[in-house]
């Protein structure tokens, strides 16, 4: 078993990132197959333990200690470190270590693990606070709240589970702009989901597109605008990869947004403050970049976005959109739970390949590229001009 288990991690060691996940997946089923049905009873109902001794372990800061120490420690120590009780302690310690979270060493001992390493990374905290207090509760609504609706796909992102889970009438991004600790959660997140990532930037030949040369590319044209771009990390990425392409580089969001986004940005990225439903401002841009912004919205909706981007064109822009496209079939796991939280939270979705060429076509635009550049959760740049 050891050799086998050697074998494995080398090979997934060499392997690029659509592999390791392929790897993944084929120990997972392996795993499923030697189950009986109370293995998969008790794992599949122990998803919400699993996840809430995590979130407390969070909260007391424990992988942070454990990964500073890197030494076992006992519970004491960590009780007196945490403020907790010991013996509430332990038994949280005992299902941590239970779930491969943390080790065991010796009698009222832990010690550190990868995984809890990456618990106490703060981006990597902030995306378990934001799953667990923004999405939790909107999970457990789920299968109720499409039982009384009769099992219908939800298009109106003011009527689906999230209102009833949260008993509001705002829509899951109002109501986390009106909660700032959740809303610095989701931005920690957003922000640590880039960190060591393959970037588009990196896989999308922006060359072929752009010559600092062409006449058409001036010191007062806009050369990209990121559409809802938050905080102003793809605009600031995109100046730092071509610092001698010609033209303005713009970050565009709500308000709210372009205030924090003044001071994470770097200079050289002009800041507009704007609302992506109403017409677009800014004229013959040379990229209109929407990246994760589609995805948050029904197909009406985005219907509405880029006919806002359509009329701002001129005859060389180019609309760029970085989203997941999903296989037509054999959707990963990891994907397809994304689809569901974009649901239930917003109405939204994860589209297949079908679905976006047909929401393209609807707007009367063509693609012209297609680039993967993070093959395993299917993230894609999808350049499209007027037809």
């Amino acid at each position: 078993m050891d050799a086998i288990m050697n074998q494995l991690t080398a090979l997934a060691s060499g392997a690029d990132e659509a592999t390791r996940k392929s790897i993944l997946t084929k120990l997972r089923d392996l795993s499923y197959t030697l189950e009986s049905p109370d293995d998969t009873t008790i794992r599949i109902w122990g998803g919400h333990v699993s996840t809430a001794v995590v979130r407390c372990g969070i909260n007391l800061r424990i992988f942070e200690y454990l990964a500073t120490s890197g030494k076992p420690t006992t519970v004491a120590e960590l009780a007196s470190f945490a403020n907790a009780e010991e013996v509430l302690l332990a038994r949280i310690l005992r299902c941590l270590a239970g779930y491969g979270v943390i080790r065991e060493t010796g009698l009222n001992e832990f010690q550190r693990t990868n995984i809890s390493d990456t618990l106490a990374r703060p981006g990597d905290a902030a995306t378990i606070k934001h799953y667990f207090d923004a999405c939790g509760p909107i999970y457990q609504e789920f299968p109720a709240w499409f039982e009384r609706h009769g099992y219908k796909n939800p298009n109106d992102a003011y009527n689906t589970v999230f209102q009833e889970a949260f008993n509001t009438k705002e829509s899951c991004f109002e109501w986390m702009m009106s909660h700032p600790e959740n809303f610095a959660n989701f931005n920690v997140y957003m922000a640590a989901r880039r960190e060591n990532q393959t970037t588009w930037i990196q896989r999308y030949p922006v060359l072929e597109d752009l010559n600092p040369n062409d006449p058409k590319l001036t010191a007062d044209r806009v050369l990209l605008i990121d559409v809802g771009g938050g905080l102003g990390h793809q605009a600031t990425e995109f100046r730092a990869a071509f610092p001698d392409m010609p033209g303005k580089v713009v970050n565009m969001d709500l308000p709210f947004a372009v205030e924090h986004a003044r001071s994470f940005s770097s200079p050289g990225i002009e800041h507009i403050a704007h609302d992506f439903f109403t017409p677009q401002p800014v004229k013959g841009a040379r990229y209109y970049y929407l990246r994760a912004v589609l995805h948050d919205w029904p197909d009406d909706k985005c219907v509405a976005i880029l006919k806002h981007q359509i009329e701002a064109m001129s005859e060389d822009s180019i609309i760029l959109i970085d989203d997941m496209v999903l296989p037509n079939e054999g959707v990963p796991w990891q994907v397809s739970q994304v689809d569901i939280t974009m649901m239930v939270a917003g109405a939204s979705m994860e589209r297949t390949v079908s679905q976006w060429d047909n929401l393209y076509d609807s707007v009367g635009l063509k693609i012209v590229k297609r680039v993967v550049y993070t093959p395993g959760v299917h993230e894609t740049v999808t350049a499209l001009v007027r037809k």
